[in-house]
């Protein structure tokens, strides 16, 4: 029992001395106390500063978030307004051809008239050419009546005057 109680105290003491070496290392490798709380402190700072940092950042995408909507609201409102002005665009350039189509329906009325008119003024002036011609034989068959009726006038003039003559002679 003695051999029993020396080898289990040899073994209790080797696993102390065991244990106590390992308690020394881990002291070892333990950082000092200071320098566990400046450790701490820079990991706090740290920790503040990758919050602060995603806070800001949490910021910076919110608001690039509102002016991207921003800026898809303007270009929808953008956008909606072109397709108004091209649709007004649209109407005007059907008013404008239905304008032109009719305006082109009247100048072909009144070329087709024009044409009518030159005709009918063609033959006004051959009509005019024959009564300028009617008129002057007219004249001219006017102007020998006044001869002939000059000559007439004049030999019934003759005719008195020799009646004249002979008709004091005849009472005689």
């Amino acid at each position: 029992q003695l051999l029993e109680a020396k080898a289990s105290l040899s073994l209790a003491q080797t696993q102390h001395a065991l244990q106590l070496q390992q308690a020394k290392a881990q002291i070892n490798n333990m950082v000092p106390k200071k320098q566990f709380e400046q450790l701490r402190n820079t990991l706090r700072e740290e920790q503040c500063k990758t919050q602060q940092l995603q806070e800001s950042l949490q910021q910076q995408a919110e608001q690039t978030c509102r002016q991207l909507v921003r800026t898809q609201e303007e270009h929808e409102h953008l956008l909606q307004a072109a397709v108004e002005q091209a649709e007004g665009l649209e109407h005007s350039l059907r008013n404008a051809e239905a304008v032109l189509a009719e305006r082109a329906a009247q100048l072909g009325d009144a070329q087709a008239q024009l044409s009518r008119n030159k005709l009918l003024i063609e033959e006004l002036r051959g009509e005019n050419r024959r009564f300028a011609m009617a008129l002057q034989a007219a004249e001219l068959k006017q102007k020998r009546m006044e001869e002939k009726n000059q000559l007439l006038e004049e030999q019934a003039s003759a005719l008195k005057q020799l009646i004249g003559k002979i008709t004091p002679a005849s009472l005689n």
